[in-house]
């Protein structure tokens, strides 16, 4: 079940995901900036480096951006389980309280 839970979360996690991104991009200068030096300077390397290197750093820039989008998967998927998780403490401490009264 928890492979299972996980594979009907990715399309979920990934248009989030993309969703948050658009945001980012609409709402912070700072994501903007950052962005933007690093495409410059990626375009800097690839002018930079000799022509037959030029394809091992475009295997890089990929390679990074597959363990940032793995990174980011896990990261946002830790972040459902830990709030179910917490939902669960929650309700079995709620369920053990005296009627009428609650503590968090």
């Amino acid at each position: 079940m928890h492979n299972s839970l996980e594979v009907l979360l990715d399309s979920l996690i990934q248009t989030r995901i993309e969703s948050l991104y658009g945001e980012l991009i609409k709402n912070n200068s700072s994501y903007n900036q950052f962005s933007s030096e690093r495409n410059l300077y990626f375009k800097q390397l690839h002018e930079g480096v000799p022509e037959n290197i030029q394809k091992t750093l475009f295997l890089y820039d990929d390679a990074e951006l597959s363990v940032q989008a793995i990174l980011e998967r896990e990261i946002y998927l830790q972040g459902f389980k830990d709030a179910l998780h917490l939902h669960n403490k929650l309700h079995i401490s709620l369920d053990c309280e005296p009627s009428g009264s609650f503590s968090f």
